[in-house]
């Protein structure tokens, strides 16, 4: 099979994950699927395979943990041992954002090292989930008998406190930050994919691949149709691709929604541009 022929089966089955109801969109298979596409020589089921070896390891060696904080310490602990690491050389290394290189290397970013634990604690049966917290992913234990919830940083296999949380809210967000539940709720399936595929468009606009950012915000479309951001960075990444019609139909759709965005004024502009573009065009 041609790639170009292997990347379409992997977009429709994208396409599929996307459409079901939001407690059965898996966010390990879209991760999986997300970096098929771009490369389709990493296989899904190889990295599903290795996947499932690690979760029976932490099985064999921290399954019997019953003790909440003892959980998440002999969590953080096997996957420090097993490898696993921030890679703070290289953080923005297109592959720290692709599962199975994440498993095949043992480096990455917050979120594709917190999909790796959560797979592990879904094997283990254990309340854990994440968790989109600003500037990084978080993981964090809930324990279902109503004790605390326990913060984990993926990153660097850790526990972290509140204030630890705090602190970090305000280097994200500002010294203002209002720090309360509203950072800490769990994230769904479909909020991980998208948080992964923002992640991903923000470095491919950086290394000038617009095609590739183009196919982010695609498939973040198809996990939140409501996305109005997206259809905004989607028409101008569609005039700066040329493609002048579609730009257009995104820019219109994203001012109608918008009316009253600050930068409305200069997508308007935008816009007349566009249109005698098309024009010219024709």
């Amino acid at each position: 099979m041609s790639s170009q022929l292997r990347r379409a089966e992997l977009r429709a089955r994208f396409e599929r994950l996307a459409r079901r109801p939001a407690e059965h969109v898996d966010a390990v298979e879209g991760a999986l699927l997300i970096a098929a596409e771009a490369d389709p020589s990493l296989a899904p089921e190889d990295a599903l395979a290795r996947l499932d070896e690690l979760a029976r390891d932490a099985a064999a060696r921290i399954g019997a943990v019953e003790d909440p904080q003892a959980r998440v310490a002999a969590l953080c602990r096997f996957v420090r041992e097993a490898g696993f690491r921030g890679n703070r050389e290289d953080y923005y290394d297109l592959r720290n954002s692709f599962l199975p290189e994440v498993l095949a290397r043992r480096t990455g970013i917050p979120i594709s090292l917190a999909l790796v634990q959560l797979a592990i604690a879904r094997h283990l049966g254990w309340p854990i989930y994440g968790v989109s917290f600003p500037g990084h992913f978080l993981l964090k234990y809930v324990d279902p008998g109503g004790g605390a919830e326990i913060l984990i940083d993926p990153f660097d296999a850790c526990v972290l406190s509140e204030d630890d949380c705090r602190e970090r809210a305000k280097t994200a967000l500002g010294p203002e930050a209002r720090f309360g539940p509203h950072l800490l709720r769990i994230a769904t399936g479909r909020d991980i994919l998208v948080r992964v595929l923002g992640n991903l468009k923000q470095i491919y606009v950086q290394r000038g691949e617009l095609e590739e950012a183009l196919a982010c915000c695609d498939r973040i479309l198809l996990l939140d149709p409501g996305a109005a951001g997206e259809l905004r960075d989607r028409g101008l990444l569609y005039h700066q691709l040329e493609c002048f019609e579609a730009a257009r139909r995104d820019l219109e759709r994203y001012l109608e929604a918008r009316p009253g965005d600050p930068a409305a004024d200069a997508l308007r502009d935008t816009l007349v541009e566009i249109r005698s573009q098309a024009e010219r065009l024709h």
